[in-house]
């Protein structure tokens, strides 16, 4: 059986949850040379290419993510037996602020696995009245929606995310179809917060708006799926929150084109919570469980 260096597993695992070699040598103590000599290693033990070049950064490569994925399994198993093992199980009292549509179309969908997994936790799920809200003292960990910039705070990302319009397939026959997307601008467009992000996604298709402030905004992403589920017009969603309606066929994606939005999920805590039993498993939770997701078509 051959199996590669911990320390250079650990530093595939920081870069794929991290993105970045800096974030990745300040997780581990390690500088940067250090962190991207491991993963040299790793890809010369290993025999084939974990990371390449996109633009002006570097990613991790569709095999790299696959093993990437495996080896944070593994490490969460060997982690588990060792704290049982030496009669330090994971165990207290932990709780979690989560934006709520996060919370409630994904979180809540899949946390009793962790309760399984980690029975003497005591979990509390919190939601903030801003996707961005990290300044909760009685919280331990943010899963908080922005662009990142929060000084003063431990930060990492979750997930980026990307836009697609999604409506109910009932909608989609009450139109006679849509066959190219400037046929979007016959129903109701649904929006969270503004109209930024339908703006942004019909300018990149080139689709000119006579009415850029027409439509329904609500406050919350649970309010903007439910009136799409509904049938009552278009929502601007991704793939994350909406995968279970998208999967049961209560959703559709009349369009396979897409916009990155400029902010993401993150995984935000204060310095001094750092050292929490719960926080680095359910860090490593979270982050396993989006890579499966990932990997999992929803039709």
């Amino acid at each position: 059986m051959r199996i590669p260096s911990t320390q250079a597993l650990r530093a595939l695992d920081s870069f794929a949850r991290h993105g970045s070699v800096w974030r990745a040598a300040d997780e581990l103590n390690l500088t940067r040379s250090a962190v991207s000599h491991q993963l040299r290693l790793l890809e010369r033990d290993l025999g084939f290419d974990l990371l390449e070049r996109v633009g002006k950064r570097v990613a991790l490569t569709p095999r790299g993510r696959h093993y990437a994925n495996d080896v944070r399994k593994a490490l969460t198993v060997l982690g588990d037996a060792t704290g049982r093992h030496a009669g330090k199980g994971v165990g207290g009292t932990f709780t979690v602020s989560c934006t709520p549509g996060f919370a409630s179309l994904w979180l809540c969908t899949h946390i009793g696995d962790f309760q399984r997994t980690y029975p003497d936790v005591s979990l509390r799920i919190v939601t903030p009245r801003r996707l961005d809200e990290v300044s909760n003292p009685e919280v331990d960990l943010f899963i908080a929606f922005g662009d990142g910039n929060w000084p003063n705070r431990a930060v990492e990302l979750l997930c980026e995310v990307e836009f697609a319009p999604l409506c109910s397939p009932a909608l989609v026959n009450r139109m006679g179809g849509l066959s190219r997307p400037a046929d979007l601008l016959r129903a109701t467009l649904l929006h969270l917060g503004d109209t930024e992000d339908w703006s942004r996604w019909l300018a990149m298709h080139k689709i000119e708006n006579p009415n850029p402030d027409a439509g329904i905004i609500f406050s919350d992403m649970n309010l903007v799926m439910s009136a799409a589920i509904a049938g009552q017009g278009i929502a601007l969603g991704d793939e994350l929150t909406g995968r279970r309606a998208l999967i049961d066929g209560r959703l559709a994606r009349p369009f396979d084109r897409s916009i990155k939005s400029p902010r993401s999920y993150f995984l935000v805590h204060e310095h001094t919570k750092t050292g929490h039993p719960v926080l680095g498993a359910f860090a490593t939770w979270i982050t396993t469980q989006l890579n499966d997701a990932e990997q999992t078509p929803y039709g």
